[in-house]
């Protein structure tokens, strides 16, 4: 069997589509929840249903779009024109930061949850077919793991700059203005690396041409996701890994701030977590092709399970275990990343004759359970703090919290994660797609 190798012309500037896609994901993952509770004021309880109830609609919006996209497909023979719109999610990305002066409280949590219903429904535009594309290429198994290898690596590094970046650019007593500073300066490099983005989606699929779109879009593209056994189990692993990643990010500045006592060591927690990612991610394309990458991620799962429970012990642990342990959880990171996505294609791939019509049907579910893992995340976390009696600030305003507060946001850093990937465990072991694909002999051909 021959196949198909993409050369790097075509993939790199596709992959790095994936860095505006990160500054997307982890500026707002980071410091929404806390741009809420302690620069505008908005209680925990609040400020987890305003990132929550915006991303109900995304259930719906992600597979309408995938729809979409295969239609626009189906019409043009490509999905760039959907992605073309998306672009314009940095207006919204700006906006979930410049909440006007007179909005405080429960006003300016409905002022970013506006913003946020229309910049999920602007990203899932640039989202659904960017992470169709894999499926719709005329490449195997191992090429789709090496293609989404360099989009992952290109994402975390992504996530590591953006979320060193920011809160750098806010500072460490910041108020609205300086938000909206930052948010203005990462909107100019989202906007690039997603034009890019689209270059590389017309590059791979020229190296690579997929099999003719039908005339009209094959029709139950989404029952047919649903009724898929492989599909079913992967994304509900895939959600709740991603409401456990969430919840950690949106944790960091809190665990830097209440637990460490040095709020100016969120960029050092997020370098500790993202840096290790990019230097991983290429290790695991190559395990991933000597283990297979069922092993490798429930490897990964258990590995984070492992460091969240160490960094439970909080501050008394010294710095070099949270550093070990922080460490740990980045290496972990980019698995669970990378294999999931890696994985999809292989299903789509899996699920019979026309399966690739269906790839937008597909993605767009898929999708839909990353944005709802992205606002559960931050809701759990908040929901955690509330329970805690955590005290909202605004910004520049001193507030005393409670022992049981402070417990809250350690354990809520910690535990929580830990019984989430637990359970991402358990899912992912019905996972048999992997345990019984053929391993052909493959000659691989530059285009």
């Amino acid at each position: 069997m021959i196949e198909i190798r993409l050369p790097l012309r075509a993939v790199i500037p596709f992959a790095s589509g994936s860095i505006g896609m990160g500054i997307w994901v982890t500026v707002p993952g980071i410091l929404l929840l806390y741009f809420l509770t302690d620069v505008l004021a908005v209680p925990p309880a609040t400020a987890g249903l305003a990132l929550l109830i915006p991303n109900i609609a995304d259930i719906v919006l992600h597979p309408w779009i995938g729809r979409v996209s295969d239609t626009d497909r189906a019409a043009t023979g490509h999905r760039r024109r959907v992605m073309l719109a998306g672009c314009a999610v940095i207006i919204t990305f700006i906006a979930l930061f410049t909440v006007p002066a007179g909005l405080r409280g429960t006003s300016a949590a409905i002022w970013v949850a506006l913003a946020l219903v229309a910049g999920n429904l602007l990203y899932s535009a640039y989202q659904v077919p960017y992470l169709a594309t894999p499926a719709d290429l005329g490449i195997g198994y191992h090429e789709r793991t090496r293609l989404m290898g360099f989009r992952n690596t290109v994402i975390t590094i992504g996530v590591l700059l953006s979320g060193v970046i920011a809160p750098l650019l806010t500072g460490t007593a910041p108020d609205v203005g300086d938000y909206t500073r930052m948010a203005a300066i990462l909107g100019a490099v989202m906007l690039a690396a997603m034009l890019t983005g689209i270059l590389g989606v017309a590059r791979v699929n020229r190296a690579a041409p997929p099999a003719p779109a039908p005339a009209a879009p094959h029709r139950g593209g989404l029952l047919a996701a649903l009724r898929d056994r492989h599909f079913r189990v992967l994304s509900a692993s895939y959600l709740t890994m991603a409401i456990t990643m969430n919840l950690v990010l949106a944790a960091l500045p809190y665990f830097a701030k209440y637990e460490l006592g040095r709020p100016e060591l969120t960029p050092a927690l997020v370098a500790l977590f993202m840096g290790p990612a990019v230097l991983t991610t290429p290790l695991w394309v190559l395990a991933a092709r000597r283990l297979g990458k069922q092993r490798c991620l429930l490897a990964a799962q258990a590995g984070f399970v492992a460091g969240s429970l160490v960094l439970a012990a909080g501050a008394a642990a010294g710095l070099p275990v949270l550093v070990g342990a922080m460490t740990l959880l980045g290496v972990s990171f980019a698995a669970m990343q990378l294999m999931p996505l890696a994985m999809m294609p292989d299903v789509i791939a899996a699920s019979g004759p026309g399966g690739t019509t269906r790839a937008g049907a597909y993605t767009g579910l898929w999708t839909a359970a990353e944005a709802t893992g992205g606002a559960l995340g931050p809701y759990v976390f908040s929901a955690v703090l509330f329970a805690g009696g955590f005290v909202a600030s605004a910004a520049g305003e001193q507030v005393t919290q409670t022992p049981g507060a402070l417990d809250a946001v350690r354990y809520g850093f910690t535990l929580v994660p830990a019984a989430l990937m637990t359970v991402a465990v358990l899912l992912q072991r019905r996972y048999t797609l992997d345990h019984t694909r053929p391993t052909p002999d493959v000659t691989p051909v530059s285009t």
